[in-house]
């Protein structure tokens, strides 16, 4: 069972080569088996009126049969959605018109089941929670490098390359030689950047992330303490991986994604990899087989937290998921 999260995706400033509107999906081609689109966006733009967008934007998308989850914040927009290919390429058709998402893109893929259960538009203080004011990546950015520039750039001596994502997702997949901050959320960014780079010896600094979203609000973060040469992984791993033949990756593992697939493999399938229900962890199967796992109640990565009390609740939960699966019904709490 699979459970749903946030998203995080592509757009893009100065680049080193032009990417096209919409990147290629070598690796996500439209077999005949595939019958659901999932495309996975964001863009950094002012919107003042974003509060006043949620509702007509809910709307449209309910019209339009899609499923998916989209973040609204007064510095731009965010998402990922799914659905049938018609319903989605006119949802953005329509975006498209409102001037300030002219020139957004998205990264598509296809799944046979709907990787999301309901539709959800929210409003936040900031597409990723940093916690650092002024950043702003509309002002400064770092270099956008094109998935066919990456793997030289990041074989150079002189580049040290940071994966700007957190520790649970690093250890699914990350590109070989990247450094690792051992970070729990993005808001711990920030402090590993003053303890571990310096912008007078750290001279060329590329970064990448899910999507981009979150790489590109670390390279501002970067210029703005005076690094001087920041790269960014333009569209992040997903157009990566759409976009560079396996035989020349050099990326190791799963990709995770916020949705109900929990992670992607190169070829943007679905991976083996689940949420534990009761601490959103990823876990392979190695983890399900474990005697700390139980379904609806813990894993190896939180059976130590688990307070008899707190166990309680949880197996009460999942007698209540359980009994609902049996009348053909879906639980919240397995959500």
């Amino acid at each position: 069972m699979r459970l749903a999260s946030v998203p995080c995706p592509g757009a893009g400033k100065r680049v080193i080569s032009q990417p096209g509107i919409e990147p290629p999906q070598t690796a996500s081609a439209d077999p005949p088996d595939k019958e659901l689109m999932v495309a996975a966006f964001y863009q950094f733009v002012p919107l003042l009126d974003f509060e006043a967008l949620r509702g007509p934007m809910q709307q449209r998308c309910e019209d339009l049969g899609l499923l998916g989850t989209i973040l609204l914040a007064e510095e731009g927009i965010n998402g990922t959605i799914s659905g049938p290919e018609t319903s989605v390429r006119r949802y953005f058709e329509r975006l498209k018109k409102d001037y300030r998402f002219t020139s957004l893109r998205h990264k598509t893929s296809w799944v046979t089941e709907a990787p999301f259960y309901r539709m959800k538009i929210r409003l936040k203080k900031e597409l990723v929670s940093m916690g650092v004011d002024g950043i702003d990546p509309n002002r400064q950015a770092g270099e956008y490098v094109p998935p066919e520039e990456w793997n030289a750039l990041i074989a150079r001596a002189d580049v040290r390359v940071i994966d700007t994502r957190n520790d649970y997702e690093v250890n699914l997949g990350t590109f070989e030689g990247a450094e690792n901050p051992h970070t729990r959320s993005f808001r711990q960014f920030p402090e590993w950047v003053r303890a571990n780079l310096d912008p007078d010896k750290d001279r060329h600094v590329a970064m990448f992330c899910t999507g981009g979203v979150r790489c590109e609000k670390s390279t501002a973060y970067l210029k703005q303490k005076g690094f001087q040469n920041v790269y960014h992984l333009d569209g992040g791993i997903l157009n990566y991986l759409g976009s560079v033949d396996p035989a020349d990756s050099t990326w190791k593992g799963d990709c995770f994604v916020f949705d109900n697939r929990v992670t992607v493999d190169h070829a943007l399938k679905e991976g083996d990899f689940e949420l534990c229900p009761a601490c959103r962890m990823p876990l392979s199967e190695q983890d399900r087989e474990s005697e700390k796992f139980e379904l609806h109640v813990s894993c190896p990565k939180c059976f130590h937290r688990l307070t008899p009390e707190k166990r309680q609740g949880l197996l009460e939960r999942a007698r209540q998921i359980e009994l609902a699966t049996q009348r053909g019904a879906r639980h919240l709490g397995s959500r």
